[in-house]
Order: C-alpha cells, then sequence, then structure tokens
C-alpha cells in the first residue's frame, strides 16, 4: 500500500502529461513532392516556422510523396475536412477553369512578376472564386517554370514533339498546348510518372527542376530541353476543416503562411540552379529550346481559352500587364 501511495502521484503525473500531448491538435499537411522537393522543403520550412510559434496549443504535421493521396484526391479530403492543407498546382484548374490563365505559356516571365500576379490576381480574384466552392487559399508559393524531359531526341522546336507520348497533369489546357506542339499528351497522376518513363508508357514528361530531380526522372531520361514553357504557382489551400481550428492557431498558421511566400521563391530560385548542376553531373543532356518558335506555336492556346473561359481575356490581359518592370 505504502509503495502505491508513492506510485500514484508519478501515475497521475504521467496520465496527466499523456492527456494533455493527446489533445494537442495535428493539421495535416499534404503534397505530392517527393522527398528534397521544392514542395516538401517549403512545407517543412513552413511546419519548422509554425510549429515554433504554435507551441502546444497545435503542431503541423506535412505528409509529402501523395502519402495523403493524389493531388486531386487532396483537394476532396480537404472539402471532407480530412486533410488540413494541401499544396495543389495544376489540378486548380479542375476546381475553376479561371486558373487556366496559368497554363497560358509564356505568361509569368520571372518570379518578380510571379508575386505580383500573386498579389494582384490570384488573392483578390481567383481567391473568392474558390471559396465558393469550400476552398480557401492562403498563400501562393511555387511549383515552378517547368521543361521537358524525355528518352527519345532533344526538344528545340515544337515539330521535335511529333510522336512523343508526354505525361502531362491533369487538366484540360496542357494537353490542348502539346497537342497543339505535335506530342501525344496523357494525364497522369505523380506518383505514377516514374514507373511509366522506366517501362516505356510514356517517353517523356514535362515538370520543373524541383520536382524533376527529387523523383529522380532524369535517371531515366535521355534529354531535358530547356523549354520553361508554363510557370505553375502552388497554392497553400485549406477547406471544411479551417474554421474548426481555434481562431488564435488559424491566425497563427495564416501569418506564417504569408511570411513563407517569399521565402519560398527564393528557395525556389536556389533549387532551380542546384538541381540543374546535379543533373548535368548525373549525364542528361541538356539543351536550350527555342522559345520564340514556342511562343508562335502557342498563339491558337490564348486564342481558345480567351474565347471558353469567361472573362479570360482580361486575366490575361491583366496578368501580362504586370510584366512591365520584371
Amino acid at each position: 500500500m505504502i509503495a502505491l501511495r508513492r506510485l500514484l502521484p508519478l501515475i497521475c503525473g504521467a496520465t496527466l502529461f499523456a492527456g494533455a500531448a493527446a489533445a494537442q491538435q495535428e493539421v495535416k499537411f499534404g503534397h505530392v513532392g517527393a522527398p528534397g522537393s521544392l514542395f516538401a522543403q517549403t512545407a517543412e520550412e513552413f511546419a519548422k516556422r509554425a510549429n515554433a510559434k504554435l507551441g502546444d496549443k497545435a503542431k503541423v504535421v506535412v505528409y509529402g510523396s501523395s502519402q495523403l493521396g493524389s493531388d486531386t484526391e487532396l483537394m476532396k479530403k480537404l472539402k471532407l475536412g480530412t486533410v488540413d492543407l494541401a499544396l495543389p498546382s495544376t489540378v486548380m484548374t479542375s476546381i475553376a477553369p479561371e486558373f487556366g490563365v496559368f497554363e497560358m505559356p509564356y505568361l509569368v516571365q520571372d518570379r518578380g512578376h510571379a508575386a505580383r500576379i500573386a498579389k494582384e490576381i490570384i488573392h483578390p480574384v481567383l481567391g473568392p472564386i474558390v471559396e465558393k466552392q469550400g476552398y480557401r487559399i492562403l498563400a501562393v508559393w511555387e511549383n515552378g517554370f517547368r521543361h521537358i524531359t524525355n528518352s527519345k531526341r532533344a526538344i528545340v522546336k515544337p515539330e521535335d514533339l511529333k510522336g512523343i507520348k508526354l505525361r502531362v497533369p491533369g487538366g484540360v489546357w496542357r494537353v490542348k498546348m502539346f497537342q497543339a506542339y505535335g506530342a501525344s499528351p496523357s494525364p497522369m497522376e505523380f506518383k505514377e510518372v516514374f514507373v511509366a518513363l522506366q517501362t516505356g508508357v510514356m517517353d517523356g514528361q514535362e515538370n520543373p527542376f524541383a520536382q524533376i530531380f527529387p523523383a529522380r526522372f532524369h535517371e531515366v531520361q535521355k534529354h531535358l530541353s530547356l523549354t520553361g514553357h508554363v510557370y505553375t504557382p502552388a497554392y497553400v489551400t485549406a477547406g471544411a476543416s479551417w474554421q474548426r481550428l481555434p481562431e488564435d492557431v488559424r491566425k497563427s498558421l495564416e501569418a506564417t503562411l504569408k511570411e513563407m511566400e517569399p521565402v519560398a521563391l527564393e528557395m525556389a530560385g536556389r533549387l532551380d540552379d542546384e538541381f540543374l548542376a546535379k543533373m548535368k553531373q548525373a549525364g542528361i543532356a541538356v539543351n536550350e529550346a527555342d522559345k520564340a518558335a514556342f511562343v508562335a506555336a502557342s498563339k491558337a492556346v490564348y486564342q481558345e481559352f480567351a474565347k471558353e473561359v469567361k472573362g479570360g481575356q482580361e486575366l490575361i490581359d491583366k496578368a501580362l500587364g504586370l510584366a512591365k518592370g520584371s
């Protein structure tokens, strides 16, 4: 009995500690990026900063590499409230057609231009559109400038893509763009791409360096062509569970996410240089593309977007107007 009385305070203390730990709110942040990718590094840096501020109020836990699902699945889970935050990119065109403006080739000139577009178009114009569908864009980070890899030949001009089986992400505009260039594009989830390239189901794919290198696509591809054909933002997005978080937690998370916007762009620029150098060292053949030829071949895609999407021409004009001073 004496021994039991001595143990009771320790047992009670351990129980209280376990209860406090269990009560800590977990904020699930899912993305599709491989370890070391820009998605992974920006999400982990955010979690580090956010958790330092939150203390024991809540904890951001990052789940990369499609652990919580593909982009499409993550968007569904956001709506259900089973995932708290996600980092979608191209898939946003399936949520609202206006996001297709970022599928227009060579629209975004550089990261300064991207930051102005986020401030003047994404937050005030596109954000309210997805809010009506149950989503909330909390910050705009980056996926990046996209380039083409393939196992067949160097891509210098659009006609070099003729007959190339090219994996593209979901969304109609990337398919239309590469069809206009002469390729045979097919949408496929990111997690399936490596095996598709390795087995020859696909000849090539297009992604930013910060996705290509960490996913090891360069190991199963012969050519990397520096087309820079599209710049894709990444949108830190919340869904049904957002309003269930305590107000002070929401405010802290949102402030940290916004704080990360310029950090994400800086990290992206650094990783572009680092990953390109590593891929060259690994032996993939790198070539410059004739961007003027690609721009000329892109006119029909712009015209179709302006015609099919309500307000499309205005979005294009506003985005291009923000390029001044880039």
